[in-house]
This record gives C-alpha cells, structure tokens and sequence, in this order.
C-alpha cells in the first residue's frame, strides 16, 4: 500500500512539475503585453497637457496643492476621485481622469471653482463605468436565490 502511494504520489509531482511551467510562461507573456497603466491613452487624449508637464512655479504648484486639499478633505467622494489629475498652467487649471458618478465630477469641479474661479477651469472628467466585480457578483447572487 505504502508503495501504491509513493508512485501515485511522484507520478502526481512529476505531472504538476512538468505541466506548470508552459501555464506559468503563457500567463507571464500575457502579463508583459497588456500594460497596466494607460500612459499612451493619456498622451493621445493630453495633447502633451499632462502632470508631469506641469510648469514648476510658484502660484501653479500652490493652486494645486489647494485644490488638492480640498478633493482630498472630502470624505463623501470616492478614492478615484481623491486621485484625479489636477494640471495647472500659467493659473488654469485642467481637470482629467475617472471619477465615479456625476455628482463626484461636480462636486471635484466646485473645488477647483472655488480655487481659481469657473473661467480658468476645464473640467475633462470622465464619468467611469461600473466595474465588472458587482456584476458578477449580482449575477451570483441572483443563481443562489433561485
């Protein structure tokens, strides 16, 4: 018996071992070929506006850092609407990236309004979809109430 178990055992070994490295290598080649950040989305949509493109003087890191402040004191919005691009250049300002509803887009605008004033601010915000997540989880969910 203990024989029995000893080759199913290393025959099992063998199997994981020879049979995981082709798995392993494909999910790395997949990993390497889809970028996680959406660097070229943000130079084709920017225009070259982008925050590492942010002049360093004074007053324009100063009204970020109050606008800033401000969308991150907030505490009704959303962490990706904490996380928003906020560009200024020569005193205006420029709004980008996701937020989660219309209200979080408005509410992170006023901050800026409130800063620099509604001429100098160009509210590019997108209004991001739901994530897959709660979908499967409502489809699940419904399954086990059947």
């Amino acid at each position: 018996m203990k024989t029995i178990n000893l080759l199913l055992a290393a025959t099992l070994s063998a199997a994981v071992a020879l049979g995981a490295p082709p798995l392993l290598q494909a999910a790395q080649d997949k990993a390497e070929t889809t970028k996680a950040d959406n660097t070229k989305k943000n130079k084709e949509e920017n225009k070259g506006a982008t925050a590492d493109q942010q002049k360093e003087n004074k007053t324009d890191r100063e009204i970020t850092r109050e606008i800033r402040r401000a969308v991150v004191k907030d505490k009704s919005l959303s962490i990706t609407a904490h996380n928003v691009k906020i560009i200024t250049k020569d005193g205006h300002v420029i709004l980008k990236g996701p937020v989660k509803s219309e209200d979080e887009k408005k509410t992170v605008e006023k901050a800026a309004i409130g800063v620099v004033g509604k001429v100098k601010v160009s509210n590019e915000l997108e209004v991001a979809p739901p994530k897959e997540k709660k979908e499967k989880k409502e489809k699940k969910d419904q399954k086990e109430q059947k």
